[in-house]
């Protein structure tokens, strides 16, 4: 018992950006899907304009992020984090590995979308293919269904949406085998989980307990930590010891 309590403490002490892991009132948040698959008939839109089925760009272990281009919070941040992390893995972009970004919001077009692709792509200083980062639109429906399909949960507060921080990882079948949370990516952490996905073995998350210790604030935008929470779980794990101690038979002298 008295682990569980220093564990609570150690990782609640921890900084994180994540974004929350249980889902709230709203919907928002995250709600693990490892093992499923998703809809690789799914029909969107790429940067021209063209429509594309999702089984075309994931065709091989893909990193997927579910963001909105006009996102002035969490979305930029985890993409720089991202594009980072790229410049450092030490994979072939294309032949080891793909990324596909898709908007849920239907406002942003696909004009928008290549504006961002070109951005993001001229921050990475190594050969990297424009076809192995693609940057997509679509319906509502589709969108919708996508994100479904992997648990994110996201909902529109005024002009902007509220969401988590994740990326998911996919195997070429489409199976989903990875969550990283947060903006913060190393590449070794990206290079084990596409290396996973290529023999489609799937990772459990071990640190989505982080949850537990922060909640994502959609007014400053940023992660709050849950500090009632965590005196609440403290408080528990110490009434379960002082009880286990009073309960444990005396040794006979």
């Amino acid at each position: 018992m008295m682990s569980e309590v220093f564990m609570i403490l150690a990782l609640c002490a921890r900084p994180s950006s994540a974004a929350a892991f249980a889902t709230d009132p709203n919907g928002v948040g995250v709600v693990e899907k490892l093992g499923s698959r998703v809809p690789l008939d799914l029909e969107l839109i790429d940067e021209d304009g063209k429509k594309v089925v999702l089984r075309r760009m994931v065709d091989r272990p893909t990193v997927l992020a579910l963001v909105y281009y006009r996102c002035a919070g969490i979305c930029t941040p985890l993409l720089v984090s991202l594009t980072k992390t790229l410049n450092e893995l030490p994979l072939e972009p294309g032949k080891d590995f793909k990324v596909v970004t898709v908007s849920f919001d239907p406002l942003d077009t696909p004009q928008l979308a290549k504006k961002k692709r070109l951005n993001f792509l001229r921050q990475i200083q190594r050969p990297f293919p424009p076809s192995a980062w693609r940057f997509l639109t679509g319906s509502p429906s589709s969108t919708r269904a996508l994100a479904d399909s992997v648990g994110f949960g996201f909902a529109k507060k005024g002009e902007d949406y509220v969401h988590p921080a994740t990326l998911m990882i996919l195997a070429k079948d489409g199976k989903l085998t990875r969550y990283m949370y947060g903006t913060t990516f190393l590449p070794a952490d990206m290079q084990l989980a596409l290396t996973e996905a290529s023999s489609g073995t799937i990772r459990p998350t071990v640190v989505k307990f982080l949850g537990f210790c922060y909640t994502y604030d959609p007014e400053s935008r940023r992660q709050v930590f849950r500090l009632n929470r965590v005196f609440g779980a403290l408080t528990l794990a110490a009434a379960a010891i002082f009880l286990a101690a009073l309960l444990r038979p005396k040794k006979r002298s």
